[in-house]
């Protein structure tokens, strides 16, 4: 993986940028670049048919200065430790730029969930979780799900860290089904907070949001809802989404409802009817008012980033955006809200879990709702001013608000 596309390199680009800006300590902008510290092991994993495969995992808590380590684990046939790396460093960020008392983490296994069955799953998570457990808790490190995992892979890694530990700690993972301590709101919570942040852009804007386009990349859990909110919350016209297999496009909008739903069926949203299909590529470049790029990293790269048409760019993603990339759009007048900025809703509801669970009371989801919105309108704000303030791009202002609150923190603990 060439330094220009590696995404730890890029997130290490984007904080040398705001170091500087900020003037930071020599000694604190180097330990800053790095995580703290990192956990690399294997899961060997009975199989069905009677023999044992053995998978490489990944744990990373890239800072806890701010509050314990928070971060999603990943099941990817594609997966790296610059990658968990990159993830972690953008979740120190995140937390830090909505401002909760948390730090970054992440993890990963290379596998590819989708051709292990339901009992190879399970034994996979479990054993994840054996290998984690001396080093995660309520007060150190709390996973939740990311790409390819969901509530039933967390409600069986915190039962086997109940069952490790003797005693029922629901807040060592959140993400969890609500008959565990699950919080209300989650589903859609990282997508809702993007719509929360789209809603104070286009008011900044002056731009009114009613009637127009809106274009998704990626329809996993973020991009899906993202969908629905983007219509029932904004009035906006969603006409073209995409997933892994490619996209589908008609200028007349897309039913959430009915694409959800075929998608279920299927497998994919290619070959739905009354649509046309376009690539994942020539999805970016639309012509529409809100882009959501919604699946992996370095899908917005100098090399197209000229053809981006959208006005405002909203990542639901991490790490859509290539440093050089962010420089072209912001040239070109593109508004783009940058990944642990807008799609920090999931992380926030997350932390309301940890909250719930610490003291056994639970919310309903209307005031989930209140206190995400709350919080993704306060933090749009912080991140606005900022970027007025220094005549910078959005997710440069980003990191200087989230890098300044971090570099606080660490000083103010002795660490540097």
């Amino acid at each position: 993986m060439s330094d220009k596309l590696n995404p730890f390199a890029i997130a290490q680009a984007q904080l040398d940028k705001a170091a500087e800006i900020l003037q930071l300590d020599p000694a604190m902008h180097a330990f800053l670049r790095e995580p703290m510290r990192e956990f690399h092991f294997t899961i060997p994993v009975r199989m069905d048919d009677g023999s044992t495969r053995v998978f490489k995992g990944f744990r990373v808590q890239y800072n806890d200065a701010r509050g314990p380590a928070k971060g999603g684990i990943r099941f990817h046939w594609e997966e790296t430790v610059d990658t968990v790396r990159a993830l972690a460093a953008w979740m120190t960020w995140k937390t830090a730029v909505v401002d909760i008392p948390l730090g970054g983490g992440k993890g990963g296994v290379i596998c590819d969930p989708r051709t292990l069955s339901p009992g190879e799953l399970e034994r996979l998570s479990r054993g994840y979780m054996r290998a984690i457990a001396r080093f995660v808790g309520l007060t150190k490190d709390v996973p939740a799900p990311d790409v390819y995992t969901h509530p039933q892979i967390m409600a069986w890694m915190m039962d086997e860290y109940e069952v490790l530990t003797g005693k029922h700690e629901p807040g060592v993972i959140t993400g969890k089904p609500l008959e565990l301590g699950g919080s209300a709101g989650r589903g859609d919570a990282t997508a809702r907070g993007g719509i929360y942040v789209v809603r104070e852009a286009a008011k900044t804007l002056g731009i009114d949001l009613e009637g127009k386009t809106a274009v998704i990349q990626g329809y996993g859990n973020a991009g899906s809802f993202a969908h629905r909110l983007a219509q029932d919350i904004l009035g906006l016209k969603v006409i073209a989404v995409s997933d892994s297999k490619g996209g589908i496009v008609n200028t007349n909008g897309l039913d959430p409802d009915a694409v959800a739903a075929y998608k279920r069926e299927t497998r994919s949203v290619v070959g739905f009817p009354d649509a046309d299909t376009v690539t994942n590529e020539e999805l970016l470049e639309l012509e529409t008012t809100v882009l959501f790029p919604a699946a992996l990293e370095n899908v917005i790269t100098e090399a197209n980033a000229d053809r981006i048409k959208a006005r405002i760019v909203a990542e639901l993603a991490n790490g859509p955006t290539t440093p050089a990339a962010d420089d072209i759009l912001y040239a070109n007048g593109v508004y783009v809200l940058p990944d642990f900025l807008c799609n920090a809703g999931g992380v926030t509801v997350s932390y309301f879990e940890m909250v719930q669970n610490a003291y056994q009371y639970y919310w309903p989801e209307e005031m989930v709702h209140q206190r995400l919105d709350q919080k993704m309108t306060t933090a749009y704000h912080a991140v606005h001013h900022m970027a007025e303030n220094k005549k910078v791009n959005n997710r440069v202002a980003a990191y200087l608000v989230a890098v300044d609150r971090v570099a606080r923190a660490v000083r103010l603990r002795g660490w540097v």
